[in-house]
């Protein structure tokens, strides 16, 4: 296998998407180089831009494909474009995911269904397509963004919760199927994490979150990108099945 990687990432132009993205495209993670990099997203066009002036390596190659993350034919388009363009995949990150918080006797249906077809059908529509090509070539590494409120739950994100919860039961299933094909899955699971969501919360509100780390800080996007590359090289080859907490402590089992 040659040492020079291949990946798409879900969700890269915001926040932990973002940070998965330039980690990626650093070129010096683990003693594996991370060449090409394409990055699906939804909406934010100037934040394509933003990406590409960040990512100052000339040997690395980013691609922006623009799609709608919970449709599974939009799936199928990007990743070919994806295989196209790079000229093969060896890395999914599928970190594309939503919010709509509400108390569960006032969430609505459709509250219900987007947080669910955003942040865990992308997983299926992603894995989905482009495991084929993974199998073909006895080779890949599946990186999923759950979070430790799929662990723990939290008042308010009834459907946020079972949405990434529901990400570590597919982790875990898909990890049983692929193993024998030399294709790793496994799940991140970041905690509270410094990025535009924590931010909109008042002074009181993001200390009563640290008071329950023990580490007493947020977290940062690039704590999360940095685990992700570590579970993307040949060092996390023995690697499968596995949830990692990125988290300060919160959450220990």
């Amino acid at each position: 296998m040659a040492q020079s990687k291949r990946a798409i990432v879900t969700g890269g132009t915001r926040g932990i998407g973002r940070a998965i993205v330039k980690e990626l495209a650093s070129r010096s993670c683990c003693g594996v180089l991370f060449s090409d990099v394409a990055f699906v997203y939804n909406s934010c066009e100037e934040c394509v831009e933003e990406i590409r002036q960040e990512i100052k390596s000339p040997e690395t190659r980013i691609f922006a494909l623009k799609a709608d993350a919970s449709s599974y034919e939009d799936a199928e388009a990007t990743v070919a474009e994806a295989i196209q363009k790079l000229g093969g995949v060896d890395i999914l990150v599928n970190n594309a995911g939503i919010t709509r918080d509400n108390l569960l006797l006032r969430m609505t249906p459709e509250e219900f269904d987007t947080v669910i077809n955003v942040n865990l059908r992308s997983v299926y529509n992603y894995t989905r397509a482009v495991i084929r090509h993974m199998i073909k070539q006895r080779y890949g590494r599946i990186v999923n963004i759950s979070s430790v409120v799929g662990l723990i739950g939290n008042p308010g994100q009834a459907n946020y919760a079972a949405s990434k919860a529901g990400i570590i039961g597919f982790t875990k299933s898909a990890a049983r199927e692929f193993a024998s094909r030399g294709i790793t899955v496994n799940a991140v699971a970041p905690g509270f994490i410094d990025t535009e969501m924590t931010r909109q919360l008042n002074e009181k509100q993001r200390e009563t979150l640290i008071q329950n780390i023990p580490l007493k800080r947020l977290g940062t996007p690039e704590d999360v990108a940095r685990v992700v590359a570590f579970l993307c090289s040949d060092d996390a080859e023995y690697i499968t099945g596995q949830v990692i907490n990125v988290d300060g402590g919160m959450v220990m089992s």
